[in-house]
């Protein structure tokens, strides 16, 4: 079982149709799908790539040190090679940053910044593009989803890029490289390694590899497109394995509704369903999200609701 690969490119030709309905079984069956032919450049993509591994060698030697380290470390000398030895439940092997349009970014390379800024750009486009995808697939307006994300243009929809490395790591028994959680936002667009593995998804109760594909834009459903969406589109469960033998390069880039934006079930042209989430704002939400993360996601609903 393989997650969907899609060219982009063909929307725009006479297999739209069959491109429109692939990207909505990717969205109602699976929560992922991958793009190829997404516009951006495959020599550009190798730039991002060789920046943040650059970035990422100058840190290592940081994340010797980090707390994720310490604790397995730690674990190791009480635990030892125990057969039912414990494990890390609330700790991630990962090393990351965040980028946003206000934040501090590394200053080496020097060349970070102007990649990477070029990249946001990029992908904030792609996740625009995809969104007007998801509203004619849906039958809403064009730009409904986005109009939503802004509170109909009043407030700027948030738009953040992690940069992760997973290192190699000597216990894989003992520590997750990230913990099992659906993302609270909209939709997020992952430029994952190409040769070290190690996110699956949960499908059909059985956890399921994201295919590494060279140059491919990995798109997921969050929360709240699940909320738009009524319920047609799932946020999933995702999670990444710790390796052994490779350092795993991971850039995902949130497009999310502004803090100060209300999400609501949206209504299709007939305005026929009836919505099976509440209405609330989707900072209220992120309240409920940061303590709740790797819980289950009803509650989460449950709990705006009562807001």
């Amino acid at each position: 079982m393989a997650i969907p690969v899609i060219d982009f490119s063909k929307l725009e030709g006479k297999e739209r149709a069959e491109t429109l309905a692939r990207i909505a079984n990717g969205c109602q069956e699976w929560g992922f799908f991958q793009l190829v032919n997404h516009g951006i450049p495959v020599e550009f993509l190798e730039r991002v790539k060789k920046v943040c591994s650059e970035c990422y060698r100058l840190r290592a030697e940081g994340f010797k040190a980090s707390k994720p380290v310490q604790l397995l470390n730690k674990l190791v000398e009480e635990e030892g090679d125990a057969a039912d030895a414990k494990r890390l439940d609330n700790v991630d092997w990962e090393d990351v940053f965040l980028l946003q349009d206000d934040n501090e970014w590394p200053a080496n390379p020097p060349e970070f910044r102007e990649i990477m800024k070029e990249y946001r750009e990029e992908l904030r486009k792609l996740a625009e593009k995809v969104m007007e995808v998801m509203d004619e697939n849906l039958g809403f307006e064009k730009g409904s989803i986005r109009n939503s994300f802004s509170g109909n243009g009043e407030h700027q929809p948030f738009f953040g890029t992690k940069v992760s490395h997973y290192p190699p790591c000597p216990r894989l028994d003992m520590v997750n490289g990230l913990r099992a959680h659906t993302d609270a936002g909209g939709v997020i667009l992952l430029f994952q390694d190409d040769q070290v593995g190690g996110l699956q998804i949960l499908k059909d109760g059985q956890w399921i590899d994201v295919q590494p594909v060279a140059n491919a834009i990995v798109i997921n459903t969050g929360d709240q497109i699940e909320v738009l969406s009524n319920g047609r589109y799932k946020s999933v469960w995702h999670r990444v394995l710790t390796t052994s033998d490779g350092n795993r390069r991971s850039i995902a880039s949130f497009y999310n509704p502004s803090l100060k934006a209300t999400i609501a079930p949206g209504t299709n042209k007939d305005g026929s369903a009836t919505a099976l989430y509440p209405k609330y704002v989707f900072g209220d939400y992120m309240d409920v999200y940061v303590k709740q993360k790797f819980l289950a996601k009803e509650p989460r609903f449950a709990a705006v609701r009562a807001v």
